[in-house]
């Protein structure tokens, strides 16, 4: 069997593929692949593939002065859920997010996902609030790992 190689999102081809990841899960917030460039400058971006099939991406956001909180995203698409990808994704965001020295973890997701829902509450995460981006029509979640 074929193992899990994810990788930090370097160059044009892997940021691509974390924006298609990105953009089939969070259709509400569709980004550009010049926003994904700015995004990984600021924060840590990853690519997920099974052999050459791209199965997913993560985000860890550092914690700021303005929000003193880590936030670990992971996200797999549809095809390859429910096979533990997701949970490696996790594990490399928190152990990442440790090496940053987080004081808290937090998790955002969008409410019409109910996958990566069930995922945060099952890895211990707990939901703190609930709000609309302006333009929106959909919620997004902050959940906390408690």
């Amino acid at each position: 069997m074929t193992e899990l190689r994810v990788e930090q999102a370097h160059g044009d081809a892997q940021l691509r593929d974390w924006q298609y990841v990105h953009n089939v899960i969070i259709p509400t917030d569709v980004l550009s692949l010049d926003e994904i460039r700015e995004r990984s400058e600021r924060y840590h971006l990853e690519v997920a593939y099974l052999g050459d099939t791209l199965v997913g991406c993560s985000t860890v956001r550092p914690p700021t002065s303005d929000a003193p909180v880590t936030t670990v995203i992971a996200r797999v698409l549809a095809d390859h859920r429910r096979q533990g990808f997701g949970g490696e994704l996790y594990a490399r965001g928190l152990a990442r997010a440790r090496e940053l020295g987080a004081d808290g973890i937090e998790t955002v997701v969008l409410e019409s996902n109910p996958d990566g829902l069930r995922f945060a509450l099952k890895h211990g995460f707990v939901e703190v609030e609930r709000y609309l981006l302006p333009g929106d029509s959909v919620p997004w979640i902050t959940l906390s790992l408690a």
